[in-house]
């Protein structure tokens, strides 16, 4: 299984820092995360970039490994 990583906002939103999912695409990894969670956590998700392996995407056919990890960053105060 994948593993997701929520950071600041995202963790709050999904109420966990980090999560194993089991999917094959970005697109079904994010389907499941956000099915299992409310509109709050689908407005940060929308905000955030997500990097698949250290690698930032939106494309939803992104292969996911059972040993990817998958952050989920929402934007950040500051600079």
């Amino acid at each position: 299984m994948a593993t997701v990583r929520f950071f600041a906002a995202a963790a709050e939103a999904a109420g966990t820092a980090t999560e194993a999912v089991d999917a094959e695409t970005l697109g079904e990894l994010l389907m499941i995360i956000a099915a299992e969670r409310d509109d709050r956590f689908d407005a940060v998700l929308e905000r955030s970039s997500i990097l698949v392996d250290g690698l930032r995407t939106a494309d939803p056919v992104t292969p996911i490994l059972s040993d990817s990890i998958i952050d989920v960053l929402p934007p950040f105060a500051g600079g």
